[in-house]
Parts: structure tokens; C-alpha cells; sequence
């Protein structure tokens, strides 16, 4: 079996449990591949594992969910939502090469910028994105339709549209709701909203959610995938939020309950 080894370099301790991973695996008769484009190594592999934080298993995710291959993340961040292995626990690994494992599919989004001259931009989130104020701090009127019908209008810091796996990522420090990850739905959740009936709604995961921005000056709003991408809108774009056609794989090796698994992580963000 060919396992991708996706790591953080930037961590240290990242390096190390990787070369320990990828020691234990080869014994157990895989092939490891690694310092190669992640294009390449998604391609080519079976299943992937990824070593560092949340980030590292975000950025790896578009890739893995493109060539539709599993994937499996060990935590060496502080709160790692979603990996799945600890550092003390990577011989656990060693049953992705047996097959002794489950898949859980998370759903991800399609996030499309139209400009006004009819060009596009497509992007694929797996958290979230953004919509909300460039470089100056002032609240930004948004205006929301529903599978082509005008709901309501935001006026905010600004508007998330996230998965149900970002829940727990930026729309929870929001102040929105945790929803089991893998559900089929969409939430919205406003940033600072100047209204106080302004709250977090919950879209049917086959809704097309519309975004137009209103702003008062030349200074554009930021659309931001995942905190990775940032992309300037204008009061003439849309921006275009799906369900993908793409889901995203992820490796189950233990049966946790998700909620008590969400109250331990959250006792350490408290540390």
C-alpha cells in the first residue's frame, strides 16, 4: 500500500513523529511518499496521513477530496478538532495497511466568485469562508438570497458560510452552533452583526446561498477560503455558495463519541 506522508515542516516535533510513522509503517510493508508536490502525492497514493494541526489536515483535505483518497490526521497542534491519532498513539496506523478502519464522509463547499464581465472563480472550502470587510474595520452591509430569492440582509463585521466540520472553527467563536459533522447542511453565522435578531441560520445542504456586498467606499470586502485564500469582491460580484460534488474521506480508527470528544477539546482551549 502507498501512504502519503504529508507534514508540517515548521514544527519540529512534527518532523520527528514523522519519521517515526513512516519507520513504522515501512516495517509493516508500505511505501512511503513524501517531499513531493501534494498534487502528485494524492495521485499517487492509497491513503494519505497528515502530521501537525488542523491546518496541515485543511490544506491537505482539498487535495485528498480531488482524488477522492482517504486520509487520516496525527495531532502535534494544540487542539487538532480534526485529527484523529495522537502522538502516543501513532502504532495505531499500522491498521490502515489491514484495512481495519471506517470512513466518514464530511461534506465540503463550492464558493464561486462572478465578476461582473461574466468571469469565475471557483474554490473549494472545507471549513469555511468569509465575507467580510478589507483592511478597515468597519461593518459591511451583506444581502443573503436563497436558491435565487433575497432572505435578508447583514449588516455585520461580516458573514460565514460554513460546513458542518467548520462549526467548530471560526463560526463557533462567532458565537455559532456546533453541528455534528457529519450532517448535510449549510450554516451561516454572522460576525458581529449591528442587530440583535441577527443569529446563525442552518440551510438545508442543498441550497444555493447568494452573497452581494454593499460598501460605501472603494475599498473592497475579502472573501477568505478556509483562512487560506483571500479574494477581493466589489459590490458588482457574487459570490455563489454549494454543496460540493466533492467529499472529503476522513479515517476513523477508534468509535468516540463526537460530542464528548468536542467537550475534552474544548476543556484544553481553556488551558
Amino acid at each position: 500500500m502507498k501512504i502519503a506522508l504529508i507534514v508540517n515542516k515548521d514544527k519540529e516535533k512534527a518532523i520527528l513523529i514523522a519519521e517515526k510513522i513512516s519507520a513504522l509503517l515501512t516495517e509493516s510493508g508500505a511505501v512511503i511518499l513524501t517531499d513531493k508536490p501534494h498534487d502528485e502525492l494524492f495521485r499517487d497514493c492509497d491513503a494519505a496521513v497528515t502530521v501537525g494541526g488542523d491546518g496541515t489536515i485543511i490544506h491537505s483535505a482539498k487535495h485528498a477530496a480531488k482524488y477522492s483518497k482517504p486520509m487520516i490526521g496525527v495531532n502535534v497542534g494544540r487542539l487538532g478538532f480534526a485529527a484523529e491519532v495522537e502522538p502516543d498513539n501513532i502504532a495505531d496506523l499500522k491498521r490502515i495497511l489491514t484495512n481495519n478502519y471506517t470512513i466518514k464522509k464530511r461534506m465540503l463547499l463550492d464558493v464561486t466568485v462572478k465578476r461582473m464581465n461574466g468571469e469565475c472563480e471557483s474554490f473549494l472550502a472545507v471549513n469555511d469562508a468569509t465575507l467580510a470587510r478589507g483592511q478597515l474595520s468597519r461593518i459591511i452591509d451583506i444581502s443573503v438570497s436563497l436558491d435565487n430569492s433575497p432572505i435578508y440582509t447583514y449588516r455585520a463585521d461580516g458573514i460565514l458560510f460554513s460546513t458542518p466540520t467548520g462549526s467548530t472553527a471560526y463560526s463557533l467563536s462567532a458565537g455559532g452552533p456546533v453541528i455534528y459533522p457529519e450532517m448535510n447542511c449549510i450554516l451561516l453565522t454572522p460576525i458581529c452583526p449591528h442587530s440583535l435578531i441577527s443569529r446563525s441560520v442552518v440551510f438545508d445542504g442543498e441550497a444555493t446561498l447568494t452573497a452581494k456586498v454593499k460598501v460605501n467606499d472603494d475599498t473592497p470586502a475579502i472573501l477568505s477560503i478556509d483562512g487560506e485564500r483571500n479574494i477581493s469582491i466589489t459590490p458588482n460580484d457574487l459570490v455563489i455558495i454549494k454543496k460540493s460534488d466533492k467529499v472529503l474521506k476522513l479515517i476513523t480508527l477508534y468509535d468516540r463519541n463526537f460530542y464528548q470528544l468536542l467537550n475534552e477539546k474544548l476543556k484544553e482551549r481553556k488551558s
